[in-house]
């Protein structure tokens, strides 16, 4: 019986080709680590309901707009940063309008729905509608 034994250099080429073609698709992106979906969100169960917690530092209450609809929650706005006219050395910290939607597996009751902001954390609480909660059903 004959044993085939595939060459490990062949190998080892097609697997660099394949992070090589991983590596410029864009996927992984080139950008800070800290760059994505913005702001970032957080998202509990607290027993039926739901919190999304998310980090806004420097944006007043004002510049936020929240609204809910069905399963969908929508956080935007807009963040500035006011810099000295000197020269600008390093810039890392981002600037202009945000819009961000998170669904969920549930419908939220709009009217419950409460926010609270502090020190840069918005805090929504997602109470699910009444309608979407389950029902018990006894047997006959």
């Amino acid at each position: 019986m004959a044993t085939l034994i595939a060459d490990p250099f062949e190998t080892l080429f097609n697997l660099q080709q394949a992070l090589d073609t991983f590596r410029q698709s864009g996927w992984l992106g080139s950008s800070l680590s800290g760059t994505g979906a913005y702001p970032p969100v957080n998202v509990f169960r607290k027993g039926d309901d739901f919190v999304i917690i998310t980090e806004i530092p420097g944006i007043g209450k004002s510049d936020l707009d929240i609204q809910v609809k069905n399963s969908s929650v929508r956080i935007a706005g807009s963040k500035s940063i006011d810099y000295d006219k000197g020269s600008l050395h390093r810039r890392e910290r981002s600037a202009g309008r945000f819009d961000r939607a998170v669904t969920l597996p549930v419908r939220i009751d709009a009217d419950r729905v409460k926010a609270e902001y502090r020190d840069g954390i918005l805090a929504i609480y997602l109470p699910r509608a009444e309608q979407d909660k389950p029902r018990s059903v006894k047997i006959a």
